[in-house]
């Protein structure tokens, strides 16, 4: 006689929502809009001589269009294509769903802080504060012994040593100008650290252009297999406030491209297909109302507070473009980092809960 067993229910839910993602890459691109993000170019922005560069039949022809949807996609066609179909977008405030920083600050420091660390500290008040005393994200997640020494940051910015805390945290941040490979660099690394050096400078030595940051980041994925990767990108951020709004545009279709790169990677490779997770957002918003405001950001400027992100992987529902009313921030990305990655982030300083409507399939 054959012996029946019987599964508990509660087991079998256990193993139909078992962790998938072993490994998580955390994009930012500094300071770009959520109106580029849902409705592709602005016109009154791109027809303005003071900004389009003189060239507003190059910003027309590559990302214009009468259609919203259309032009959007023409900046972001991997955002608008791949992610929208097998993950989550959220932040179209013209829909309702709004996300914002929680800090009141609305600038750079503060605002990858607040990522990092879940948490608001107003003391962290200005880009130039000192190594941030808030544990992050990343090094808690250093801390757990299966991705002790696989975790890793790039930011084109140097205050990421700073905001990182690459001290205390005991995981590297490659941040501007610091080189690749320590005493002993590969070929390629020695080529990369080379290159970035001499070239062209339009940030002056506290920022080098995203072209670096990204390769450093991607010799990393291919040759070190980190389990948790910090890419971030500065461009964005520097052209607006030049108020280049072509190259602004340019730099996030390249970023766009970038995080296509990104995905094909580990999609095509044995450690990461399947088991990577992808989260995409920002430091802070800019200036919307005032058209001359796009430029800048801080509490001063209306609009700044306002953000958005988006997330593809094996723990994430294709759910695509949100468009339910709700209130998101900034400071849950970080427990939601962690529990995608199957652990809960605890610190001495207080950590936001998850946003449970990411992980909810």
């Amino acid at each position: 006689m054959r012996k029946i067993f019987l599964i508990p229910i509660a087991l079998i839910s256990f193993l139909t929502t078992a962790q998938k993602t072993e490994n998580i890459i955390i994009i930012t691109t500094d300071g770009f809009r959520w109106q580029e993000v849902f409705k592709g170019i602005d016109p009154a922005i791109a027809n303005d001589k003071k900004f389009n560069q003189g060239d507003s039949t190059y910003i027309y022809k590559n990302y214009g269009s009468p259609d919203i949807t259309a032009s959007r996609k023409k900046l972001m066609p991997f955002f608008w294509s791949e992610i929208v179909s097998k993950g989550q977008i959220y932040g179209n405030r013209d829909l309702g769903n709004k996300v914002d920083v929680a800090n009141p600050y609305w600038f750079s420091y503060p605002g990858y802080s607040e990522i990092m660390t879940g948490n608001v500290d107003l003391k962290v008040n200005s880009n130039s504060y000192k190594a941030n005393p808030n544990v992050n994200v990343l090094e808690f997640l250093n801390q757990q012994s299966k991705l002790k020494g696989k975790v890793a940051a790039f930011g084109a910015w140097d205050a990421f040593d700073r905001i990182l805390n690459e001290e205390r945290s005991g995981f590297p941040v490659i941040s501007a100008f610091d080189n690749v490979g320590g005493n002993k660099p590969t070929a390629s690394q020695k080529l990369l650290n080379e290159m970035r050096n001499n070239s062209y400078k339009p940030f002056h030595m506290d920022e080098c252009l995203d072209v670096f940051t990204h390769y450093q980041a991607m010799d990393e994925l291919k040759t070190k297999k980190p389990k948790v990767l910090y890419v971030a990108y500065g461009e964005t951020d520097e052209w607006a406030h030049h108020g280049h709004y072509r190259s602004y545009l340019d730099a996030a279709n390249q970023v766009d491209k970038w995080i296509e790169e990104i995905w094909n990677f580990v999609q095509n490779d044995p450690q990461y297909k399947n088991k990577t997770t992808l989260l995409i957002t920002v430091d802070h918003g800019r200036g919307d109302k005032i058209k001359s405001q796009w430029t800048d950001h801080g509490s001063d400027i209306a609009g700044a507070s306002q953000i958005w992100f988006a997330t593809m992987g094996p723990e994430i529902a294709a759910k695509g473009e949100i468009k339910t009313d709700s209130q998101l921030y900034q400071k849950q990305f970080a427990q939601t980092l962690a529990k995608i990655m199957g652990y809960t982030f605890t610190a001495e300083h207080p950590v936001a809960n998850e946003i449970p409507e990411v992980l909810q399939k």
